[in-house]
């Protein structure tokens, strides 16, 4: 029977998929020219649902990866969203003048802060420029000499009786320095010290024994002395307190009018009049100062009675919109700056600070998880503020510093806010499995696509997601064929000809580097399809250091490959390296070995404990294929070694399984198996080719590699036919088959594999359980027959 193995040869126009460049033409662009992002549909249905619902634990967790447009999209849709919202509400702290160390909040009207601000400020400068002027008026005056006049005259009062009755014993009265003494009179003059020394001892005697009455006299009349004294000191600070607080009181008036509609801001002006008069007095009316250093004593006015905006609104603006790039405890929570007063630590309601949490309030913020969680103690706070509502500021180690530490204690902002988490899979579901409060907290899950429809309305948009990149970094035009060149690597890095790749970064940094190349060479019109394929070139040969080498290593016969001849238990299998940025694929010899015994089929990768247990498990699969294909009349006895030649590190993956069942049969039958051809693909346990991944790379790197070495018209690979969907070849591949000196065959059983490589029928099950002699699996099921009898010797009936 004829073997028709080219049905099985994929042609040249399969190898990738097919679109026009016109697609990308200027009128289709102009046509989407508010185009943004494409796809996502399942995430934007999350999105629209999270963002709307009201009630609380509906925060959104964006599932996906990085490029994929996830933060442009919810970008502009929270944009939507904060359009359609009033803006949110003010919040600010101002001084508890009960303790300074509890902070009061203050609501504000969006717009208010700055006005209240502008207000407080003029307000210090007017009692700047009132005081201590103020006391010069003429009715201060006049009130200050009457409390003056009182004093003094009950002094003088007190003075003169005193007077009159040191006089009638001859005694004058006299002040000096602030304190009041007495001198014997003679011939109504005081004497002097030398004349009061020359008086007899019985003179100075009785002079003594009289001032002793006259000074318990003067004690007794200026007894209540202290009590004039205070009287009138008490009514100079109230003359002063009265006259200070007239000339605030209208002050204040006028911003209590100016804020009527705030009942908070009214009972903070309310807080204030009762302490600014005192402070007023206290710095700005300063007794025995020859000047003021009003700067100084504009600071200290500031420190205790300005309020401290913590973020500002603008009366026209939506709701908040904010993205912390760097989530750390300070820039998301606030923070309590401290400041150094002459060596000592100070800090005081106006040194909190506003962090993201502060600015997104009444809005939406958006946080990276895996930032987020890379910081302490982040993360179990802003659980307790969603699940509050409510928002403090405070220092992040404030429990374990010591109870002398000077910190505040501020009162709890009420908090509303929706948070857009964005991260990955693997995170996602670790939060969801080992964090309870995560799931109740995050409930809508936006998950967005790896991958976008291949369609010509999807193909058109995303060609005008990268013109709109092209005219955002003021490149020249792009030309159509250039932007179906980038839309056909988008499809080669998605894998797949139905699919483009979600992660339009990866593309729009493919067309950066065909824009620097462009310049370099000194380029004028439009970028061209060669400007970004010279670009794609530049970028392999960077990374391609690695594959060079191993092809290098083949060439030498450091690795043996051969591409042309046959050769019995031996094939060549298909790899992808990855290592770092070098993704390629390369061949690798697969051989087996058949021997009587009933050891079954040994791994010897698994056996060196360098075969994972993917790979174990495609081996393990050849085995229930033996027994099903060959094991039915009799117990099917073999000993068989397989090995991937050459291999020194870990091997995983069971997309070499085809390729180890092929060199297997063929060591079985002694049949050789064509050198000029690879294999990739896995099977099952009744040889139906199943699909692998790195098809492309594993193509073009065995193309490589035969081209290196000369192309003989008669090689090829073998690939699932599951996976001709998933082939997106470059051009030199592509036009290699359409001239006949490459091959690609796609295959859905191993028995057509089978027929391609050892160019005999594969034969087909007869109706006793046998097959032609001359097939492979009949020649396959003789010599397994006699090992059998090797082994068990004939069968008893």
């Amino acid at each position: 029977m004829t073997i028709n193995i080219e049905s099985l040869k994929v042609p040249a126009n399969a190898l990738c998929a097919q679109f026009s460049s016109s697609l990308f033409s200027q009128s289709q662009v102009d046509q989407q020219q508010t185009q943004s992002f494409i796809g996502h549909d399942r995430a934007k249905e999350a999105l629209e649902f999270g963002l709307s619902m009201p009630s609380s634990g509906f925060n959104v967790y964006a599932k996906g990866e990085h490029g994929t447009g996830r933060k442009t999209l919810i970008q502009q849709m929270l944009e939507r969203y904060a359009s359609e919202h009033g803006p949110a509400d003010e919040w600010c702290y101002v001084n508890n003048f009960d303790d300074i160390q509890a902070p009061k909040k203050l609501y504000l009207n969006p717009g208010e802060g700055k006005v209240l601000l502008d207000k407080m400020s003029s307000l210090i400068d007017d009692l700047l420029s009132l005081f201590p002027e103020i006391f010069d008026n003429p009715g201060y005056q006049r009130q200050k000499a009457a409390i003056d006049r009182a004093f003094n005259e009950k002094y003088d009062s007190a003075i003169e009786e005193v007077e009159t009755f040191a006089l009638s014993k001859n005694v004058s009265v006299y002040e000096e320095k602030g304190e009041i003494g007495f001198a014997p009179l003679v011939d109504g003059k005081p004497l002097n010290d030398k004349e009061f020394a020359s008086l007899s001892e019985t003179d100075r005697t009785s002079f003594y024994q009289l001032l002793a009455e006259l000074e318990t006299l003067l004690s007794e009349t200026l007894l209540e002395l202290p009590l004039w004294k205070r009287e009138s000191s008490v009514q100079m600070r109230k003359l002063k307190y009265d006259t200070a607080e007239q000339s605030i009181r209208p002050l204040l008036k006028e911003l209590e009018r100016e804020f009527a509609s705030n009942l908070g801001i009214l009972k903070y002006l309310k807080d204030v009049q009762g302490h600014l008069t005192e402070a007023v007095l206290d710095i700005l009316v300063e007794e025995g100062s020859e000047g003021r250093d009003d700067k100084a004593s504009r600071k200290l006015m500031v420190e205790r009675f300005m309020p401290n905006l913590l973020v500002a609104r603008k009366p026209d603006q939506g709701a908040p919109v904010v993205y912390e790039q760097n989530p750390t405890f300070q820039n998301l929570f606030g923070s309590i700056d401290y400041t150094a007063v002459q060596g000592a630590v100070y800090t005081n309601y106006r040194l909190l600070r506003a962090g993201a949490l502060h600015r997104a309030n009444g809005g939406y913020l958006l946080l990276d998880v895996e930032k987020l969680l890379a910081q302490p103690l982040i993360w179990s706070h802003l659980k307790l503020a969603l699940k509050t509502g409510e928002l403090s500021i405070e220092h992040p180690y404030a429990e374990l510093s010591h109870g002398s530490s000077i910190t505040l204690a501020p009162e709890k902002i009420p908090l509303k806010v929706k948070v857009i988490l964005l991260g990955n899979a693997e995170l996602y579901y670790t939060l969801q499995e080992y964090d309870q409060e995560f799931t109740e907290l995050f409930r809508v899950l936006a998950d967005f696509d790896r991958h976008v429809v291949n369609n010509n309305d999807n193909l058109a948009a995303y060609g005008t997601l990268i013109r709109q990149h092209a005219e955002k970094m003021q490149y020249p035009d792009v030309s159509d064929d250039a932007i179906a060149y980038l839309v056909r690597y988008s499809l080669r890095r998605a894998e797949h000809q139905l699919k483009l790749s979600a992660n339009i970064v990866q593309i729009n940094d493919l067309l950066d580097e065909a824009h620097f190349l462009y310049q370099k060479q000194g380029k004028t019109g439009s970028i061209e399809e060669s400007d970004v394929h010279q670009a794609l070139q530049a970028k392999a040969r960077r990374t391609g250091q690695l594959s060079e080498n191993w092809l290098q290593e083949i060439k030498e016969e450091q690795v043996l490959i051969s591409t042309e001849g046959q050769a019995i238990g031996k094939i060549n299998g298909l790899t992808v390296l990855e290592i770092g940025d070098s993704v390629f694929g390369t061949p690798a010899r697969i051989s087996a070995t058949v021997y009587a015994g009933s050891q079954g089929v040994t791994d010897i990768e698994r056996e060196a404990e360098l075969g994972k247990s993917i790979h174990s498990k495609g081996v393990l699969l050849l085995i229930g294929y033996l027994g099903h294909k060959y094991g039915q009349s009799f117990p099917l006895s073999i000993s068989a070694n397989i090995a991937i030649e050459q291999s020194y590190g870990h091997i995983d993956g069971d997309s070499a399984s085809m390729a180890e069942l092929c060199a297997l049969i063929s060591a079985i039958t002694k049949l050789p198996v064509r050198q000029d051809i690879a294999v990739t693909g896995s099977i099952n346990q009744h040889g139906e080719v199943q699909s692998i991944g790195g098809v492309n790379e594993k193509i073009e790197g065995f193309y490589r590699l035969c081209f290196d070495k000369g192309l003989t018209g008669e090689q090829g690979v073998i690939i699932p036919k599951t996976n001709t969907i998933n082939l997106m070849l470059n051009e030199e591949v592509m036009t290699a088959v359409e001239q006949g000196k490459f091959h690609i065959y796609a295959v859905d059983s191993i028995d057509q594999a089978l027929e391609v490589l050892l160019g005999v029928e594969a034969g087909k099950r007869r109706r006793n359980g046998g097959y032609l002699k001359k097939t492979v699996h009949g020649q396959a099921l003789v010599k397994l027959a006699k090992l059998s009898q090797m082994i068990n010797g004939d069968d008893e009936d």
